[in-house]
């Protein structure tokens, strides 16, 4: 491969990477398979390693996957963010045992005496460190970014298997890392409940955990059904000779630890261990997608060390996704909010992974044929990472003579169009996105999802409306009474006050959201950012040319035709009018005047905890005219580093000649308003290099 090709290619893995490691830890949605995510973290991986010039700090590679969410995205519940005592890393994976077996040889070779390894189940759930003082629950946070974390403290305390108070002969103080799960058996209540509420279900156990933990009321966390399950001390916190021994005295002061471990001596028994538990997980009432294993002596641990990213005394050895073979019943075809055509299968019901598969989406016409499907086909299901359901072949042993190759639609299944396929598109799709009911009401789903206008209509509210003929385009919904809310199957007086509660609480959606909301086609969040504050207001959009569109950032030729065109139609611009008249924000806000221009030009990573939230830190820093960033590199002008900073970031800024200074000296930067605390000289400069 060429240099630039590695370059772009790089990129944009780390592009795709970093979009999904957001959408699996903070939004709980997962788009792509764990596997399919660990495919192309060894690809970046590689590419790093043989064009060294372009490896970077900030590459995925390098960083421990985030739940914290963005400051610039709003939180349903803002956590109070507090430093990890000991760095959280993540574990570095395989799919393949001769991996494994190359993790044994090192270790063997590196250490040149005998040792142990403990075996452990790998739960798929989301990891949270307990700290335990006099025997007293004081602290529970979430991985994070690995050096800070979420304090969930008050929620961890409503799940029932996590112990407020220890017995035996405890130490004084320590802390304790592992998983909170959700068993299948809640998991399937609480997609009920969804369902039954109008809301999407969870993908996942592991994706339904996650949100769980981050509940505004602990009320309602101990109704989730939540469960712990313990796996590690830092070996900084409580001094043991073996990882199995430290599990063994966490058992008997009453914490939760899997007995499902085992010491093993040898590569061989390794396999053996690995061989059963792939097989008898599907027994368990929760998830689990491999083995963990450990050197066992922690001497042996410290003599390996780490990674920046990970420890190189242990590794997962994930389980390939679990497949089930069942016959297609028939096979539907589905209209989405642009119009695409998408062909599901519909399956005689499967257990997968620990739930019943009865649907798996074909994708597009190409792929049927790709797999030459034909009626009544005997399948291969997959869920890859435990997520989607997937046809992966077909058992053409199993085929019925005769049997015949689906016959894709010619017209749209909905409204009866003729559908249409661009040269370069790999789905058919219908032309008649204003009278197509399905994208009719998929349109109206979009504009009150939570990334858009955040209104309290799931999908069977939106098909109700539409069905009774009261909504029709999005403007519709505002002009909703109360006598035709309370019309709606299952609604009551305080449903309805709660829906126009949120049509209330939407006008105050900026216009970023509020062009998103409008579906444009290939205008996703980040693109409705970036047009939406490049023109400043729609009237300014909507006179632009496609020449003027194509300025902006990030906004090719088939995204400025797309906006374009959807400006053109006078429908919309009517709509747009309707949307205006009833308060929602068709303009940017003015950003508030800089306060000075003290940080004018430089380039700012924050680390630690200062006297001050570390968001308020970051909008005094931009108030000043600076620029904050996540990561350091040459572009750093300074490490603004609190209490605890990053070791590694403090690493890096040594590697680099990157200053860093302390809050106190940071704040002399400032003209004038000064936080009292730093203002009594309460916190020192740390170092300048």
């Amino acid at each position: 491969m060429l240099k630039e090709e590695a370059h772009s290619r790089i990129l944009e893995l780390r592009g795709i990477l970093e979009e999904n490691s957001r959408r699996y830890y903070v939004d709980n949605a997962p788009t792509m398979s764990d596997y399919e995510y660990d495919q192309l973290m060894h690809e970046l991986e590689a590419l790093e390693a043989v064009f060294p010039e372009f490896a970077s700090a900030d590459s995925p590679t390098r960083k421990v996957g985030s739940d914290l969410e963005s400051p610039s995205e709003p939180s349903s519940r803002e956590f109070v963010q507090r430093p990890h005592r000991y760095p959280m890393l993540s574990l570095g994976n395989t799919y393949s045992i001769e991996e494994v077996e190359e993790f044994s040889s090192r270790a063997d070779k590196t250490l040149g005496t005998a040792f142990t390894y403990c075996c452990e189940l790998k739960f798929d759930g989301t990891a949270i460190c307990l700290t335990y003082r006099q025997g007293k629950l004081v602290q529970a946070l979430t991985r994070g970014d690995g050096v800070v974390g979420d304090d969930v403290t008050e929620n961890a305390k409503r799940i029932s298997n996590i112990p407020l108070q220890l017995h035996g002969n405890y130490p004084e103080e320590f802390e304790i890392r592992g998983e909170v799960l959700m068993p299948y058996a809640a998991f399937d209540r609480l997609n009920e409940l969804r369902a039954l509420d109008d809301e999407l279900p969870f993908a996942n156990p592991r994706n339904a955990a996650s949100g769980s933990l981050k509940l505004i009321n602990p009320d309602e966390v101990a109704q989730r059904g939540l469960w712990c399950t313990l796996y590690h001390i830092p070996a900084q916190s409580l001094d043991f000779e073996s990882h199995d021994q430290a599990l063994r005295a966490a058992a008997s002061w009453g914490l939760p630890v899997s007995d499902e471990r085992r010491l093993c001596r040898n590569i061989g028994e390794i396999r053996e261990f690995i061989d059963y538990w792939d097989v008898n997980r599907k027994n368990l009432p929760y998830a689990t997608d491999g083995v963990v294993i450990k050197i066992n002596e922690m001497a042996y641990q410290r003599a390996l060390g780490y990674t920046a990213k990970s420890p190189r005394w242990a590794v997962a050895y994930k389980f390939k996704a679990e497949q089930a073979l069942t016959p297609i019943l028939s096979i539907d075809y589905q209209v989405g909010r642009t119009g695409a055509i998408t062909p599901v299968a519909n399956l005689e019901p499967v257990l997968l992974s620990g739930t019943i598969v009865k649907r798996a989406t074909l994708v597009n016409e190409d792929q049927i044929r790709q797999l030459d499907i034909h009626e009544g086909d005997y399948v291969y299901v997959e869920k890859g990472g435990e997520i989607i359901p997937k046809i992966t072949a077909v058992e053409p042993s199993r085929r019925k003579p005769g049997a015949r190759v689906p016959e894709f639609p010619k017209l749209c299944p909905d409204c009866g169009t003729p559908l249409v396929r661009e040269e370069d598109e790999a789905k058919w799709f219908c032309p008649n996105s204003d009278g197509c009911p399905m994208q009719i009401k998929g349109e109206l789903l979009h504009f009150t999802g939570r990334k858009a206008m955040d209104i309290l209509a799931g999908e069977a509210t939106v098909d109700q409306l539409y069905t009774l003929g009261y909504v029709r385009t999005p403007a519709d919904f505002y002009d909703l009474t109360m006598h035709q809310l309370m019309s709606l199957e299952g609604w009551r007086e305080k449903s309805a006050i709660r829906f126009k509660a949120s049509l209330d609480k939407s006008r105050e959606v900026p216009f970023e959201r509020v062009l998103f909301a409008l579906g444009i086609r290939f205008v996703g969040e980040t693109t409705a950012k970036t047009v939406a504050r490049h023109f400043g207001d729609v009237d300014s959009l909507i006179a632009a040319g496609e020449e003027q569109l194509k300025e902006v950032p990030d906004v090719g030729d088939v995204c400025a035709k797309s906006i374009y065109d959807y400006f053109r139609d006078e429908r919309h611009l009517i709509e747009i009018q309707r949307l205006k008249a009833h308060g929602l924000r068709f303009s940017v806000e003015e950003p508030a005047a800089a306060a000075s221009e003290a940080l004018e030009g430089k380039v700012i990573v924050i680390s630690g905890t200062f006297s001050i939230s570390r968001d308020e830190m970051k909008a005094l820093i931009e108030k000043h005219g600076g620029k904050n960033s996540g990561s350091i590199s040459g572009k750093t002008s300074f490490l603004l580093a609190g209490e605890k900073p990053g070791p590694e970031k403090i690493k890096k800024c040594e590697e680099l000649g990157v200053p860093v200074i302390g809050e106190a000296a940071f704040m002399e930067m400032l003209p004038a308003e000064v936080p009292e605390a730093v203002s009594e000289g309460k916190v020192e400069q740390l170092s300048l290099f």
